[in-house]
């Protein structure tokens, strides 16, 4: 049988979520290729939302950032690490070009780790990055820690020249070392019941004007819950269980779709489920990370959303921006979410060639 192996970051869960239903969609079509997962991201996210046959392996493929908690990170220990990491990428290569030889690998998916190409090029197959942004461009953001790792970047540069392709989605940022960028709509998950639906399932009140925190494995550290300025009207979801959502038959996109507003840092992965459930955000600020900027400039043309500062998210003054998010007007643009789509067939008629 030919195998499409996917490379994915462990940073945070944006990578796996649209990746996953990249392979959802790719793997149900195309019932006789082997899914082979490459990805430390968590497994039990993996084993819940792929639907479809597959192998894992989780060990790290890149070192993505270096996390303090959702809402911090430390730039010095995220280019320590990497120097570390791409020191080896020739003899990790060598390695993964065995994995993927063993199991009759035909592409690989990569988003966005460079070992991925570089793994590739040495197998002698084809590799496509399917991704918003590239490293290189996430680590130039941290320039006055490079002098310490100057092969880091020109490193993973060198191996995502060795790609096929960039599958571009929106939102996007890096990518200037590709010969070649197709531009794809957003993958994103959409939810698959109504919002009474999920509601009832979930036992949680029909009427009543839902808030759901979602602030990646780190969750938000601080936040005063129990002095949240919300009228009774309004109900935030304080500690729900992922769980429950499983058991009641539903997914995470499910829950995103039947809230009336969701607070977040912002990441392609939720900002993505909000555009295509019609969700309004509300997000604050992540640290020094290159992303940001470019998703908040650009999601305010496919999204109704609101700022809040850290001060007022922790102290729970949260009302005013949920107003405003609620209250938004229409966004100008109403963009494609077929993004799983578009790339499933690409990637069958990249197998194809």
């Amino acid at each position: 049988m030919r195998t499409v192996a996917f490379y994915i970051s462990g940073h945070g869960f944006g990578h796996a979520s649209r990746q996953v239903e990249l392979l959802n969609t790719f793997g149900a079509r195309h019932p006789d290729v082997r899914i082979f997962v490459r990805s430390s991201a968590a497994r039990w996210l993996l084993e819940r939302t792929i639907q479809v046959p597959f192998e894992l392996d989780d060990r790290p493929v890149d070192t993505g950032v270096v996390q303090i908690d959702s809402l911090h990170l430390d730039a010095g220990e995220t280019i320590a690490r990497a120097a570390d990491f791409y020191a080896t990428l020739d003899e990790r290569a060598a390695e993964e070009a065995r994995l993927l030889g063993d199991r009759g690998t035909r592409l690989v998916i990569v988003d966005a780790a460079p070992l991925g190409c570089e793994a590739a090029a040495v197998a002698g197959i084809p590799s496509v990055v399917v991704s918003n942004f590239t490293w290189d461009w996430i680590y130039a953001g941290y320039a006055e820690h490079l002098h310490r790792a100057p092969e880091v970047i020109p490193t993973i540069q060198r191996a995502y020249r060795k790609a096929l392709a960039a599958w571009r989605l929106p939102m996007h940022g890096g990518f200037e070392t590709f010969a070649r960028i197709i531009d794809v709509p957003f993958v994103a998950r959409h939810a698959r019941h109504t919002r009474e639906e999920t509601r009832r399932r979930l036992q949680l009140p029909l009427d009543a004007k839902l808030v759901l925190p979602t602030f990646g494995g780190y969750g938000a550290q601080g936040v005063q819950y129990a002095q949240l300025d919300f009228a009774p009207d309004w109900q935030v979801l304080v500690d729900f269980d992922d769980r429950l959502i499983y058991e009641a038959g539903l997914r995470y996109e499910d829950l995103v779709g039947a809230v009336d507003t969701v607070f977040t840092k912002p990441g392609y992965g939720i900002i993505s489920e909000c555009i295509a459930n019609d969700t309004p955000l509300v997000y604050t600020s992540r640290g020094r990370f290159a992303e940001y900027d470019v998703l908040v400039r650009e999601m305010r043309r496919y999204l109704r959303c609101a700022y809040i500062d850290q001060e007022s998210l922790l102290a729970g003054r949260w009302r005013a921006a949920a107003d405003a998010a609620v209250n938004a007007p229409m966004p100008p643009e109403d963009p494609s979410t077929n993004g799983a789509d578009v790339v499933a067939e690409l990637m069958a008629a990249t197998l194809t060639a």
